[in-house]
C-alpha cells in the first residue's frame, strides 16, 4: 500500500482548532452491523445529532479485515469521509505517518483526556510523535468464554467453569447434538481465539515475549506448542459450526445449538438484544476461567484530513461528543464493552460487564496484538490461523512453525 504517494493530493487540508461550528453532515464509517452493534452505534449518532449535526451512517458488512481495506482506499484515493473508526493501535500508523489524518491534539487538551481516559495506554495507543490522532470510545477485551447454560443442561453435563472442564465436556456435548465451540468462518475469529488461548494458558509474561518481544524462539518452543495443542482441541471442537459471521456464532450459543464461543465482549450486545440474561440464560468466564486478565484492546474514532471548513468544525465537536460521559454510558452499556472514562457511573451493568469492571479496576490489563503487531503481520497471522481451523491435515507442529517464522519477521 504506498499511502505516501496520494498525501500530496491532501495536504493543502488543515485541521482547524475547536470551536463553534454550523450544522453540518459528517459521514462516519464503521463495520458495527450486527444487532447489537447497531443499536449501540445509534447511540452515538443519537448524541451527536443532538449537537445540532447529522451522523451519516456509512456502516460497512463484514467486519474489520472487509471495511478497512474500503475505509483506507477511499482515504488515500481522495475521497475522505468525516470519521472512520479503527481498533486504536497501529491500524492507522501508515496514514497517519502519510500525513492525511488530522491531529486531535487540541481537542483532546480541551476536553482532559489525559485526566479522563484509563488505562492510560489506551490514548498512548493513539499517539504518534507526540500528537493525539484518535478518539478511543471503548475498551473491547477478546478474553472471553460465552457459555449457553441450556446447551450444558440438554447434554447432562455442569456449565464448565475453566477450558479444561469445556473441552472435557465437548464429548456429551457432541452426543446431544450440539457444537461444542462455535467459530466463525472469518479469519481474525481463529486467529482471536490462538491469542486468547495464548493468553490464558501460557500467561502474560509467555504473551508478551512473543507479541511484544517479536522472540521466534519462545514461539517456536515447547510453551507455545502447548498453546497449538489446545487450538488443534479447539479446532476439533468448532467442526460443524458451518457459519461466517461472528454473530452467527454468538447465536448458535445463544440458541443452545453450540456450546460456547471463545469472542471478545462486543458478544454482550447480542445476548443482550436476545433478551439473555447474564447468570442464568448464559455464562461468561472471563480469562477462560484460568487468567482473569483482559485486554486494552478497543475501538477509536480517526478523523481524515479536510478541505471543508465547516465539516472540520464537525470533526472536532464528535471527538468531544465521543468521551461525553453520557455517550460512554449509553453506548458502552449496549456494546458490551466497558467506557475508556475512569470517573464515569455504570450501575446498570450485567453480571458479565461487572467482572470486566473489575479486572480492570485491580490493574489485570495488557496490550492486545492490535497495539503490538502491525497491520501486515496481523494479516499473516490471521491468514496462518484460517488455514490452520480449516484445514485439519495441517499440523500443529506445522502451524506452530510458520508462527515463529511469521513471529520472527513481525514488526
Amino acid at each position: 500500500m504506498n499511502i505516501r504517494l496520494m498525501a500530496a493530493a491532501l495536504c493543502a487540508s488543515v485541521a482547524l482548532p475547536l470551536g463553534a461550528a454550523q450544522a453540518t453532515d459528517l459521514e462516519v464509517t464503521h463495520w458495527w452491523t450486527s444487532g447489537g452493534e447497531a443499536a449501540a452505534v445509534a447511540e452515538l449518532a443519537k448524541a451527536f445529532d443532538a449537537t445540532g449535526n447529522k451522523w451519516v451512517d456509512g456502516a460497512i458488512a463484514g467486519s474489520g479485515g472487509t471495511a478497512r481495506p474500503i475505509m483506507i482506499s477511499r482515504i488515500t484515493g481522495g475521497d475522505p469521509m468525516g470519521a472512520t473508526q479503527f481498533n486504536h493501535g497501529r491500524q492507522a500508523e501508515e496514514l497517519v505517518q502519510a500525513g492525511l489524518m488530522r491531529d486531535l491534539t487540541d481537542v483532546a487538551t480541551a476536553e482532559h483526556w489525559k485526566d479522563i481516559v484509563r488505562p492510560s495506554n489506551l490514548l498512548d495507543s493513539c499517539t504518534i510523535d507526540g500528537k493525539i490522532y484518535c478518539a478511543p470510545v471503548n475498551i473491547h477485551s477478546w478474553q472471553w468464554l460465552w457459555l449457553s447454560n441450556a446447551a450444558f443442561k440438554k447434554a447432562g453435563v455442569e456449565v464448565p467453569k475453566n477450558w479444561d472442564e469445556f473441552v472435557a465436556a465437548g464429548p456429551a456435548l457432541e452426543k446431544a447434538g450440539i457444537v461444542p465451540l462455535a467459530v466463525g468462518g472469518q479469519a481474525w475469529q481463529s486467529s482471536g481465539a490462538f491469542d486468547v488461548l495464548l493468553l490464558a494458558l501460557a500467561g502474560n509474561d509467555t504473551f508478551y515475549k512473543v507479541y511484544k518481544d517479536k522472540d521466534a524462539e519462545v514461539a517456536a518452543g515447547p510453551e507455545i506448542a502447548k498453546i497449538f495443542k489446545a487450538a488443534d482441541d479447539a479446532r476439533k471442537m468448532s467442526k460443524g459450526t458451518n457459519v461466517q459471521d461472528w454473530n452467527q456464532a454468538t447465536n448458535l450459543v445463544i440458541t443452545g445449538k453450540a456450546g460456547g464461543q471463545i469472542m471478545g465482549d462486543w458478544a454482550q450486545g447480542e445476548f443482550q438484544l436476545a433478551g439473555q440474561k447474564a447468570g442464568t440464560d448464559y455464562t461468561c468466564l472471563p480469562g477462560l476461567g484460568v487468567n482473569d486478565m483482559i485486554a486494552t484492546g478497543g475501538d477509536a474514532f480517526y478523523f481524515p484530513l479536510l478541505k471543508d471548513e465547516e465539516k472540520s468544525k464537525a470533526q472536532a465537536v464528535l471527538a468531544k461528543t465521543l468521551l461525553d460521559p453520557k455517550t460512554q454510558v449509553a453506548f458502552n452499556l449496549k456494546k458490551g464493552s466497558l467506557p475508556v472514562r475512569g470517573d464515569v457511573d455504570l450501575g446498570a451493568a450485567n453480571d458479565c460487564m461487572k467482572k470486566g469492571l473489575d479486572i480492570l479496576a485491580k490493574g489485570n490489563v495488557v496490550e492486545w496484538t492490535d497495539q503490538l503487531l502491525s497491520a501486515d503481520s496481523q494479516k499473516q497471522k490471521e491468514d496462518l490461523f484460517a488455514e490452520f481451523f480449516s484445514n485439519a491435515s495441517m499440523t500443529p507442529e506445522d502451524a506452530q512453525k510458520r508462527f515463529a517464522e511469521i513471529i520472527g519477521s513481525a514488526d
